[in-house]
């Protein structure tokens, strides 16, 4: 679907203030009336361009605030990948640490089950020599054969002992030695875990700082797209405008001649505006004045109405067009007499035919968007001997 356009005319005060001129006041009058207007919309068109150009500088600022936010972004993003960087390697160190705990737990509750053992051994031993020691003895020294043979035994006996004792002492030094190394893994993994608690922390601190900074880089892009969006819309229609300007602008001296012509040879029938003056084709928002509009010269106003609304003759009069007209799209051409035509472009259908008479308020046509259009509206014209002038100077 076209984009209508959206142009700000002046209001219905400055509309006021020029009086509607009768058919015959002096040409000068109309002139100076004609040129305050047109110096009056100039001076709106050049409100608009100076709006563009606030547009323009305000994106300007909006992208070095933006292009600041996302280097505020990028550096706290950076801050804050090196802080997960290095809460990873402290928690990998951690688990490692939990693991290497793990073992040494298992390793010492061994050794404490082996020296229990041996412990348990050894007095197991020294209890069943101190309760059978002289049967045993007695019955040793019987039962040799030889003193060679009571020496040799009696050393066999205290090696045995001896190994009992030196197993007893080697298993509870390695499970000292074991506890102690299980006490310092503790202690590491209690630093450990205290230093993923401040990193973490850290991290978080710096991820909020991240997720902010973002937030305001957002917003700073939402307000950029809507500054342009506005820009482009303001661009697009002064486009849109240009180019019904133009076409506009092509069929004009071929409607002046046709107008001019058509009075000429119908005697210019008709008694002229009444004292009342033109009524609205429409009833609608003047959308877009008759003036200049960016070094094109607008000849009418447009009225902006839904496709398809009854359009009015201003006045009696004789239909001197009705067909297509180029960039007008489907045109009447109404004459009033007195050299005062009205015209009524981009309709959609035409309900009247050359030569027919037609009276003030009688419907003509129906609204469209034929032609060099950018939307559905009414484009109305009233000239003077074929001359464009403002509509508005004319409309009661």
């Amino acid at each position: 679907m076209r984009r209508r356009r959206s142009l700000v005319v002046l209001g219905l005060g400055l509309a006021l203030a020029f009086a509607a001129p009768a058919a015959g006041d002096d040409p000068e009058d109309q002139k100076a009336a004609v040129d305050a207007r047109i110096a009056a919309l100039q001076a709106e068109i050049a409100a608009a361009k100076d709006q563009e150009g606030v547009l323009t500088s305000q994106l300007s600022a909006v992208a070095t605030e933006l292009e600041a936010a996302q280097s505020a972004v990028d550096e706290a993003q950076g801050s804050l990948d090196s802080l997960e960087a290095e809460l990873a390697n402290e928690q990998a160190r951690l688990d490692r640490l939990a693991a290497r705990l793990r073992v040494q737990t298992r390793r010492l509750q061994r050794l404490e089950e082996e020296h229990r053992k041996a412990v348990a051994v050894l007095e197991a031993r020294v209890r069943e020599i101190y309760i059978e020691e002289s049967p045993d003895v007695l019955s040793f020294l019987v039962s040799a054969s030889s003193f060679s043979d009571i020496i040799d035994n009696l050393e066999f006996l205290s090696r045995i002992g001896l190994q009992d004792e030196r197993i007893a002492r080697e298993v509870a030094e390695a499970k000292t030695k074991a506890a102690a190394e299980r006490r310092a893994t503790v202690q590491t993994r209690t630093l450990a875990a205290a230093t993923v608690s401040v990193i973490s922390a850290r991290t978080d601190e710096a991820r909020t700082v991240r997720d902010e900074l973002t937030a305001s880089r957002d917003a700073l892009t939402q307000v950029r797209q809507l500054k342009r969006s506005a820009l482009a819309d303001a661009r697009e229609t002064r486009e849109e405008y240009l180019a019904e300007a133009d076409a506009l602008a092509a069929q004009s001296a071929q409607l002046a001649a046709a107008i001019r012509d058509a009075q000429t040879g119908a005697g210019s029938s008709g008694t002229g505006v009444s004292e009342s003056g033109l009524i609205w084709p429409v009833d609608g928002p003047v959308v877009s004045g008759f003036g200049m509009r960016w070094g094109r010269m607008h000849e009418g106003i447009d009225i902006a109405v839904p496709t398809g609304t009854q359009v009015r003759a201003s006045a009696d009069g004789t239909v001197i067009h009705s067909g297509w007209l180029g960039g007008y799209g489907l045109l009447v051409v109404l004459d009033h007499g007195n050299g005062l035509a009205t015209a009524y472009a981009h309709n959609s259908v035409l309900l009247v035919a050359v030569g027919q008479r037609v009276s003030q308020g009688q419907t003509i046509s129906l609204s469209g968007s034929t032609g060099n259009s950018s939307g559905p509206h009414v484009h109305f014209e009233v000239r003077v001997n074929g001359v464009a002038v403002d509509p508005l100077l004319y409309l009661g």
